[in-house]
């Protein structure tokens, strides 16, 4: 039984197959390269207008630098132990480039959009379907719509793999930027965590010490400074920490948010949790998996999927 997701959507017959046909045939799968559903942006830059994404991913970017100022001014320079502050500077700004870079990889990268008008008459027939196939195409952007995909009402297409649209990145998390988008969860989690854990042991040795030798700052401005740097951390380590969690179950499982929400019927075979990690991050295992600067190699031979 298909969901009402499938029934909604509208079809496009093969030629000669009437509606008795169609509705007698058994369900069937054509199988398409992914050279052929691939947005002909793939290879450009991507970029979503939406002034609500636009003003959070700032907002994203200017927490970060906020952190950065209180670490590198509050904390790190005034300290007296000189490899103190070399090892904690290094693993901060390692941290804090590695999830700035993950958020960029992941809001400039195509999630995985399908090419926008591609179900045109001329289209559908050079796929060369069989009588009592169909297609299944979006009203709304025109496209063919391969199984698993969904229509995006901020970014105006339909994604392939779509799990949810994040503000926070201003993209949608598909399946072509979900690696980054792991990363930056896992990265600003990580970062967040070195935040606190550098602020009460900074906390610790002003108790023991004169605060006006803790800081160049005046000890009022000290206190609210790390105060605030505090909340914002802890903020920032369970949302991300609860968003990472999430996503890896999510690719462990195989499964979208969108199709965990609207309890879509399973229609694609299932594979062990490592090779559906593998297909996100690229095979094989290496320590490229970690770096936003590696694109993931989903595989040559990968095809989808239209539901017929």
């Amino acid at each position: 039984m298909k969901s009402p997701v499938h029934r909604c959507r509208d079809t496009e017959l093969g030629r000669g197959a009437g509606p008795q046909t169609n509705f007698l045939q058994t369900q069937q799968r054509i199988p398409v390269s992914k050279d052929v559903i691939t947005s002909s942006s793939a290879s450009a830059m991507w970029f979503i207008r939406d002034a609500c994404g636009i003003a959070c991913a700032l907002v994203t970017w200017m927490l970060v630098f906020y952190a950065e100022f209180v670490v590198l001014f509050v904390m790190l320079l005034p300290s007296r132990s000189l490899a103190y502050s070399v090892v904690n500077g290094a693993l901060f700004n390692a941290l804090a480039f590695l999830a700035l870079a993950s958020h960029l990889r992941a809001m400039c990268t195509d999630p995985g959009a399908v090419p926008k008008g591609n179900a045109t008459k001329e289209y559908i027939e050079s796929l060369q379907l069989k009588p009592g196939q169909v297609v299944y195409k979006c009203p709304k952007c025109c496209s063919i719509k391969p199984d698993r995909a969904h229509h995006c009402s901020v970014c105006k297409r339909c994604i392939r793999k779509m799990d949810h649209h994040c503000p926070w990145v201003n993209n949608c998390v598909g399946e072509s930027n979900q690696k980054y988008f792991v990363l930056f969860t896992m990265y600003i989690a990580l970062v967040s965590l070195h935040s606190l854990v550098m602020v009460a042991f900074h906390f610790l040795n002003c108790f023991e010490e004169d605060w006006t030798k803790c800081s160049s700052f005046s000890p009022p401005a000290t206190v609210i400074l790390l105060i605030l740097l505090c909340f914002e951390s802890l903020l920032f380590l369970i949302f991300t920490s609860v968003m990472f969690g999430t996503q890896v179950h999510s690719i462990c499982t195989d499964e979208t948010g969108i199709e965990q929400l609207k309890k879509e019927e399973r229609r694609w075979a299932k594979k062990t949790k490592w090779m559906n990690t593998r297909a996100v991050f690229g095979h094989p295992f290496s320590l490229l998996w970690f770096s936003p600067f590696s694109t993931p190699d989903h595989g040559k031979a990968e095809t989808y999927q239209y539901v017929v």
